[in-house]
């Protein structure tokens, strides 16, 4: 089940939101993944996050809804599905069965609108996703519509990429966006994070740090979880 969350902070620069830890699964041993996330539920993460890439919409393929659904087996966290897809529209429907969140990018090719609409009437939360390219304010026509902001921290497609420094500006768009509209909605950085660049994006406004490399290679899973939330 999904844990209530805070009001929004007054002070965007330092979030006053729970900090929650997502680990990739992107990161993981994909021959043993259902112990790969019971590792992580134990380790003390809070949602299991599902990159799905579809080869078109970003260059290169990762895994379908019999992966993310089959992770979901493993574990009683909410699963944050994130679609790398050019038609989010067609398949999340696929997802919703065991997903607690789907996220779709504003660059994909459908009615954005009109895609979160239908992810919340499936009973999902709903996100929306911006790559390091796209400017801020496309987000801004849907804001009241997403419950999640994801601002993609590296170029999407791969994991282990270094962490765009610049892409802090648009987690403070987020977060100031939903200050002056009094919405509620959770801002979520994915790539390239790690101790520090968690701490980096949590005084930027963000909430939910999605860690793939940082926590799958650790040699001590519970405490670089209990390191990146603190």
């Amino acid at each position: 089940m999904w844990r209530e969350r805070e009001p929004a902070a007054s002070n965007y620069l330092m979030s006053e939101r729970k900090v929650i830890v997502a680990p990739s699964i992107l990161a993981s041993d994909f021959g043993r993944l259902g112990e790969e996330v019971e590792k992580c539920d134990a380790a003390g993460a809070d949602w299991i996050h599902c990159d799905v890439m579809d080869g078109h919409f970003v260059d290169n393929i990762s895994f379908g809804p019999a992966v993310a659904e089959a992770a979901s087996r493993h574990t009683n966290l909410p699963l944050d599905v994130h679609l790398m897809i050019e038609r989010p529209d067609y398949f999340f429907p696929r997802f919703t069965k065991f997903a607690s969140s789907i996220t779709t990018h504003v660059e994909a090719s459908h009615d954005v609108a009109d895609t979160l609409k239908k992810i919340r009437e499936a009973g999902c939360r709903a996100g929306l996703a911006v790559s390091p390219p796209t400017a801020a304010e496309r987000i801004g026509p849907y804001a009241g519509m997403f419950d999640i902001l994801l601002v993609m921290t590296v170029n999407p497609g791969f994991g282990g990429q270094p962490f765009l420094a610049e892409m802090m500006e648009k987690v403070r768009f987020g977060a100031r966006l939903r200050e002056a509209r009094g919405l509620d909605f959770d801002i979520e950085v994915d790539g390239g994070i790690n101790v520090g660049t968690a701490r980096v994006s949590v005084e930027a406004g963000a909430n939910v740090l999605v860690a793939g490399t940082s926590v799958f290679k650790a040699g001590d899973r519970a405490a670089e979880i209990a390191k990146l939330r603190g």
